[in-house]
């Protein structure tokens, strides 16, 4: 386990900062999934975890939540293999749920710019559900170009580009338990 150090990654040495432990973790995951399941208590939920960096963040989710939940995935891409968004989003993969009058709460793993977000928005909203809500596990406000609001957030970042827990960089770093900014070292 890496809790601070350097590793080189395509001759590129890169350091490894904490942010977030693996108890941390855990206890924000369940915080955020208490209020989650207190909050739809009375109503069924679905649960669209947008992929590849949510899926950590919503296996421990819904194992937490104690309200049942049904789950789809979407896959959206507006990084490739950079650190800065190319603010052009492309939907590679598709709910196949049932939507139409439903809740459905968005598992993200980090809000950024909210670009890929209200993308995803207005694609749920063809659905027709009953309500579109969002849960982050990261809310990195200071680079947001448009309003969203995050209902659930775990944690709230302001600069920094993050790594692990399912989070990458070009593919790489999501199998780290923790959290860590990213800094490329010359």
């Amino acid at each position: 386990m890496i809790v601070h150090g350097l590793r080189l990654e395509k001759n590129i040495m890169t350091e490894l900062i904490p942010v977030l432990n693996e108890n941390e973790i855990k206890k924000l995951v369940a915080d955020i999934a208490k209020n989650i399941s207190d909050d739809y208590k009375d109503s069924e939920i679905v649960l669209i975890g947008v992929l590849k960096g949510a899926f950590v963040f919503m296996a421990d989710l819904i194992r937490k939540i104690t309200i049942p939940v049904k789950i789809d995935f979407v896959a959206l891409s507006s990084y490739g293999s950079s650190t800065i968004s190319s603010g052009k989003i492309k939907l590679t993969r598709e709910i196949e749920i049932d939507l139409k009058n439903k809740n459905v709460l968005i598992v993200e793993d980090i809000v950024d710019t909210g670009l890929t977000l209200k993308y995803l928005i207005n694609y749920l909203k063809s659905f027709e559900p009953k309500s579109v809500r969002i849960c982050a596990l990261l809310d990195k406000y200071e680079r947001r170009e448009t309003e969203i609001n995050v209902d659930y957030a775990c944690h709230r970042i302001k600069k920094g580009f993050v790594v692990g827990y399912g989070i990458d960089y070009a593919e790489n770093y999501r199998e780290l338990p923790a959290i860590y900014h990213l800094r490329n070292v010359d």
